[in-house]
């Protein structure tokens, strides 16, 4: 499982990073950027929740 972060439609919310810190950094202007591309598979369910925890969609989830 792999995860991305869209820039193009992440605004800033922070949802996923706050749901998963061990998945997903913030950059210098405070938007999410996947930690780390490859998913280890104890975190798969967390990035599922953060993937629904956006609301803007920003975060693909790809297996």
């Amino acid at each position: 499982m792999r995860v991305d972060v869209d820039p193009q439609r992440c605004r800033g919310h922070a949802l996923c990073a706050a749901t998963a810190p061990d998945l997903f950094d913030l950059d210098e202007r405070g938007y999410s950027i996947a930690a780390n591309e490859f998913v280890p598979d104890e975190h798969a369910d967390a990035a599922v929740a953060a993937a629904a925890s956006c609301p803007e969609q920003a975060v693909e989830i790809i297996r």
